[in-house]
């Protein structure tokens, strides 16, 4: 895998190719963002002039990404109002020719609240493909690229999960995983002394990582169960089919108003 690079770059539609779809997490009710989420979604909160998930939409539309499903619970109707079916980059960009069409997983209509990350996941699973990408939308990373080649080289190895970790925020001094020199995500015992880096939520995943003996969750999630992703990862890990990056482009988790305050200034 390569680490994307720090600049924004807008790839051809030729060098990026086939790009794999994306799952945009937004379905959170952003408890500790009230009262500012109390009328409006954590994704639709302004950063720099643009909503949260905007940025994403931007990214993948720029990249060559020609479909993303976006999971939505709490005031989510306001998310699918606010960006339609389909998001152009409006600006001739070759990467976003026919721009980026969007599809909604609306767990909060269908079940009543939203239903965690693996459970999201698995009930748009039929709505994505093999190889997707996934970014949660309450995350700023202005600097990420949703690189072709690094979907290319997921898909060609054996992998379930690449996850793109970062160095550890204030909130989160412990973080979560760590990162072997061959590139493998480790879930170290809780007395190992090894660094751990957090997981920014940015990943490729496998389909089959949402399957047996990985998860016991049906595609599709009829049942509308709700479930976190970590279990999922670590069961890989213990098998070594999880890759990593450390990626030190900007990056934070919009977890609070101080810190959505921080990147407005």
């Amino acid at each position: 895998m390569t680490t994307p690079s720090t600049t924004p770059s807008t790839p051809s539609r030729a060098a990026a190719g086939a790009q794999p779809p994306a799952m945009l997490l937004a379905a959170g009710r952003g408890e500790r963002m009230r009262p500012l989420t109390d009328a409006t979604p954590k994704p639709l909160l302004a950063v720099q002039g643009r909503p949260l998930l905007e940025w994403h939409l931007h990214a993948l539309a720029a990249a060559g990404v020609r479909s993303a499903v976006v999971n939505t619970a709490w005031l989510g109707e306001q998310i699918g109002e606010r960006f339609g079916e389909r998001f152009s980059i409006g600006d001739g960009a070759a990467g976003d020719e026919g721009g980026l069409s969007i599809a909604y997983s609306h767990e909060g209509r269908d079940f009543g609240g939203a239903l965690e990350t693996a459970g999201g996941i698995a009930r748009a699973l039929p709505r994505l493909a093999d190889v997707f990408w996934l970014a949660a939308g309450d995350v700023f990373a202005p600097d990420f690229t949703f690189a072709a080649a690094d979907a290319a080289a997921f898909a060609a190895g054996d992998a379930l999960a690449h996850l793109w970790l970062v160095p550890n925020p204030p909130h989160h001094p412990r973080g979560d995983f760590g990162l072997s020199p061959d590139g493998r995500a480790v879930d170290l015992p809780a007395h190992d002394p090894g660094p751990r880096y957090t997981y920014s939520t940015l990943a490729l995943l496998r389909a089959e990582l949402f399957s047996a003996p990985w998860c016991d969750i049906p595609a599709g999630n009829p049942g509308g169960v709700a479930a976190p992703l970590a279990p999922l990862l670590r069961r890989a890990m213990a098998r070594g089919r999880v890759t990593a990056s450390l990626y030190t482009g900007r990056w934070t988790d919009v977890g609070t108003p101080e810190r959505l305050a921080a990147l407005n200034r």
